[in-house]
């Protein structure tokens, strides 16, 4: 199926996910002071990392082919499965020692997926694990996960379009999204938490692109750094354009944050910022609804160009919750009494009422949905933005449930 067929009116002739570098180098090398990749990322520690080489096979099946990307727990690379030449993804994830939960709670949770018993649709949307081991580095175990290549994420394809996706593939998009939400809200009991455009990634639909990457490293080897005589820091590769012009649809990825379970307790530290639902922000339980307040957030990143609550953290760039509650307070206005009784830390920002008593930290802003919403006009920006309303809820439990935005009539409109 190539969803996002019409992509290629409005993407560049070369898709480049991952910008290339301006290179100081020799030979393809860069000089040994130049910081590159991973190397660039905060308290980024070279032992943290395995020192993966091109052309390395791992598990005795998996040729590496080139660098696909990185992050601040991982690595990921094209392989080509040996067994029965398809390519592949390797992510190798940092030591284990240091950081075990990392390794060890996305394999958790896809096991947990690939033992669900299911016939839902949704699950079509979320990418795969198909094999996974572990490998012995110089200074710890690394976690291994193989999974399908993917072509590029929403985000990398928001910054080559100058312009936020349109409405037809937003509704095409979070359609997708919330049938994959409506399996693991029902039938896999977990929540994804970390629901992003960097999350949601485009899948292959021309399989010549796999074969032109590969070619193009034998042709072209990818710049790399020399660290010592076993390791190497390489420059991820980008794929091309299709040569049809079609894209894949979106699959949600990246269940390193995930949590099994409908209730669940782990502080305020759940959630990017930006995205972060209230009760959690609160220290409240918190289940699934956690998601489609994400949803709803990530709606105006892609749609509106913007995030919905920005600035929300200090001067010394850490998360302030009272900037954050009241832009939340701003738009939806005083939390119910009910939902202030379930925290002491409620106390902080409203009274008994609800009103909001923290004018000493942050301000009420005068804004509005309605105020932000610029792309929709007349009766479509009413339905749209009840529709965003049915998600960004002070009360979880009053949230629509993934199945019922799925039936939002604005959501349906058109298609």
């Amino acid at each position: 199926m190539a969803f996002f067929r019409s992509l290629h009116k409005v993407l560049p002739c070369s898709v480049q996910h991952r910008p290339r570098h301006l290179l100081t180098m020799s030979s393809h090398r860069f000089q040994s002071t130049q910081a590159i990749e991973e190397e660039t990322l905060p308290f980024y520690e070279h032992e943290q990392y395995y020192p993966v080489h091109i052309g390395e096979v791992f598990s005795s099946r998996y040729k590496v082919i080139g660098k696909l990307g990185y992050g601040a727990y991982s690595t990921v690379w094209l392989c080509r499965d040996l067994s029965g030449h398809e390519y592949m993804a390797l992510k190798i994830s940092i030591q284990l020692e240091k950081f075990p939960r990392k390794g060890q709670v996305e394999l958790n949770i896809y096991d947990h997926l690939r033992n669900t018993e299911s016939s839902h649709r949704g699950r079509r949307y979320i990418r795969p694990v198909h094999d996974a081991f572990e490998i012995a580095g110089p200074h710890g175990r690394h976690q291994c996960l193989v999974q399908p290549p993917m072509h590029l994420s929403i985000f990398d394809m928001l910054k080559l379009n100058p312009e936020p996706l349109n409405a037809p593939l937003l509704k095409h998009t979070l359609k997708l999204l919330l049938d994959a939400l409506d399996f693991l809200h029902t039938e896999a009991r977990l929540v994804h938490t970390d629901i992003k455009a960097d999350n949601l990634m485009l899948n292959v639909a021309d399989q010549s692109i796999l074969d032109d990457f590969e070619r193009a490293e034998l042709e072209s080897p990818s710049p790399r750094k020399m660290i010592d005589s076993s390791r190497s820091i390489y420059t991820s590769r980008s794929f091309n354009k299709p040569k049809n012009g079609q894209y894949g649809y979106p699959v949600l990825c990246d269940f390193g944050e995930a949590r099994l379970g409908d209730v669940h307790h782990t502080g305020p530290f759940v959630q990017p910022h930006i995205y972060r639902a209230p009760e959690v922000t609160f220290e409240m339980p918190w289940g699934p609804p956690v998601d489609i307040w994400n949803v709803g957030t990530l709606i105006w990143d892609i749609f509106e160009g913007r995030h919905l609550f920005n600035h929300v953290l200090d001067t010394s760039g850490h998360y302030d919750p009272f900037k954050h509650m009241a832009q939340v307070y701003a738009l939806l206005g005083p939390p119910p009494k009910e939902f202030i009784s379930r925290s002491e830390t409620t106390a902080q920002c409203f009274n008994a009422n609800g009103t909001w008593i923290a004018d000493q930290f942050e301000r009420i802003p005068e804004t509005s949905l309605e105020d932000r919403e610029t792309r929709l006009e007349g009766d479509d920006q009413t339905q749209f933005l009840i529709f965003i309303r049915s998600m960004l809820m002070w009360m979880p439990e009053q949230r629509k449930t993934a199945r019922e935005l799925l039936d939002d009539p604005w959501l349906n409109k058109d298609l």
